[in-house]
């Protein structure tokens, strides 16, 4: 859920940090992430395909002297790169094939030199993970996302020497006799003073990072999934062919036109026991954007990192659908669900208070067990 900030901590605290590429899919998220990085103190710039060769040529200078630390580029436009100081490969976006993993990684480590590769991976990625590790026939090891403890301390580390540094320096009678005045103005010490000044040197990048950890999922969960299945058991796939409509079972076929109401084939899906109380919430994706129940299931599970057992019934109507997740989720977890799309399209997520906008009094709900509901009067 966090992406930019895992980023930036795994760069503050890896050890050997010279320069890094990081890979992207797209052109405009090259843009996005390096005006990110930017602006969180980072000297970073992106490299994709709208670059000319006199422009490209530039980046990869910048970042053989030193001017640039950080270059964002697609796979097109990091291809022959090869600069010495480049000590990590980053893949931000995992890539869609094994080749181009091999080819990402290259970029580092090259001619005996050591380097390091860092592969963000979501859960819904797994299964491509796994196909990462077969081509290679290497197992990619899990990395512990670095804590705020990990990050203060090492900006301490760094602070400390720095400060070090200049005492070994000449010329700082000056500067002596500055705090000495100012201690005896303000009747304070001279270590109280000092911890004024630390405090003001480190304004543009806090020693202690503000804010609390995100709780962590454990790798070993992913590990254990049948790729794909979000934590599901198994089953077996069942083509569109092989469903029941309503024709099969002699029902009345929904006309075009008639209300939104869930048909026979996008019955809700029933969840694997959920534990504890339910909330049923409405979100703005239906039928009629192409949204299947798996397109749900896999944007809450990544987004806001509920396993998919934690996920109840999934109702599909043609303009809109209903899910039930677990009362008293977090607030971040709540956040990052109202901001998640789905194809594309924002879900507008918020507790649901009765039927879709439109809905007759003859709806007829699965409930799970292939037995219809009929209300009194509907046919």
């Amino acid at each position: 859920m966090h992406k930019l900030d895992a980023l930036t901590r795994i760069l503050e605290v890896e050890d050997n940090f010279d320069a890094a590429i990081i890979f992207v899919r797209t052109k405009n998220s090259t843009v996005e992430l390096a005006d990110k990085l930017s602006a969180r103190g980072y000297a970073a710039a992106a490299l994709n395909g709208d670059l000319n060769q006199q422009m490209r040529e530039r980046v990869i200078e910048q970042l053989k002297s030193g001017a640039l630390d950080i270059v964002v580029a697609t796979d097109v436009a990091a291809r022959g790169i090869d600069v010495p100081r480049v000590s990590h490969v980053v893949n931000y976006d995992i890539p869609y094939d094994t080749e181009a993993y091999v080819h990402r990684i290259g970029r580092t480590g090259r001619a005996g030199r050591t380097g390091n590769a860092i592969l963000f991976v979501a859960p819904r990625e797994v299964s491509m993970l796994r196909s990462i590790e077969r081509a290679t026939r290497s197992p990619i090891a899990p990395l512990t996302l670095p804590s705020r403890a990990d990050v203060t301390n090492k900006r301490v580390a760094d602070f400390k020497a720095s400060v070090a540094e200049v005492l070994n320096a000449e010329g700082l009678d000056f500067f002596s006799n500055i705090v000495s005045q100012i201690a005896e103005e303000q009747n304070v010490s001279a270590e109280e003073v000092a911890a004024a000044l630390a405090m003001m040197s480190q304004k543009s990048k806090p020693l202690q990072i503000p804010g609390e950890d995100p709780v962590a999922r454990p790798f070993a969960a992913a590990d254990t999934r049948r790729p794909g299945s979000f934590g599901e058991r198994d089953r077996k796939p069942r083509s569109d062919e092989s469903r029941p409509r309503f024709d099969d079972r002699g029902a009345k076929p929904r006309a075009e036109g008639s209300s939104d109401r869930p048909r026979f084939e996008d019955k809700p899906r029933r969840a694997a026991a959920p534990a504890g109380d339910m909330v049923r919430y409405r979100i703005d994706v239906g039928r009629d954007h192409g949204v299947q129940v798996k397109d749900i299931v896999g944007a809450i599970a990544n987004e806001a990192g509920i396993e998919s057992r934690f996920i109840g019934r999934i109702a599909l109507y043609d303009e809109s659908s209903t899910v039930e997740l677990p009362s008293g989720m977090p607030p971040e977890a709540n956040n990052a669900l109202k901001r998640t799309r789905v194809r594309g399209i924002p879900i507008n997520m918020r507790q649901d208070e009765g039927r879709p906008e439109g809905a007759s009094d003859g709806e007829r709900k699965f409930d799970g067990e292939r037995k219809f509901k009929k209300k009194p009067s509907s046919y």
